[in-house]
């Protein structure tokens, strides 16, 4: 089974490795991907470590543990990524993350903006952007890797 970033890796050898605090997200882009394989898993220790401390009292256990039982991520699409390599201070990755929450299917579309402290990727926020319209060739939404008009045609 691929990892739940979307990368063609087991869970264990991707995000899971970050999550579990045995190593440090290398880039901007696998901090992103380890929070929304966070997000997915429902770990909130991870998500609230991987936000920079400024941004930490915005955020609350209780909020993230509500948004774990009210949506269902189904898949992640990575749109672009600007700086955020190794060595580099700064990072920005824009993305697109679809959802169920109810019967309702949702896409988080957002460039978000990261700092590398003490050798340590954090999040900081990000800017939110209008939803992306698919087309009936596009991969699906759900994450099957069918496109969208084999997958979910309605």
């Amino acid at each position: 089974m691929n990892c739940y970033c979307g990368e063609d890796l087991a869970f264990r050898d991707c995000c899971g490795r970050y999550i579990s605090g045995s190593q440090l997200a290398p880039t901007a882009e696998a901090l992103m991907r380890s929070r929304y394989s966070a997000f997915k898993v429902g770990n909130a220790d991870y998500l609230l470590a991987s936000l920079h401390p400024s941004k930490r009292a915005s955020e609350s256990r209780e909020s993230l543990e509500q948004s774990f039982a009210n949506t269902q991520w189904c898949s992640l699409r990575i749109l672009s990524r600007g700086n955020g390599q190794s060595g580099q201070t700064a990072g920005e990755v824009e993305f697109v993350a679809f959802y169920r929450s109810g019967e309702e299917i949702g896409q988080l579309h957002e460039r978000s903006r990261f700092v590398c402290e003490n050798n340590q990727w954090l999040y900081t926020d990000g800017d939110m952007l209008p939803a992306l319209k698919l087309g009936r060739n596009d991969e699906c939404w759900c994450g099957s890797g069918r496109k969208l008009k084999k997958c979910h045609p309605d």
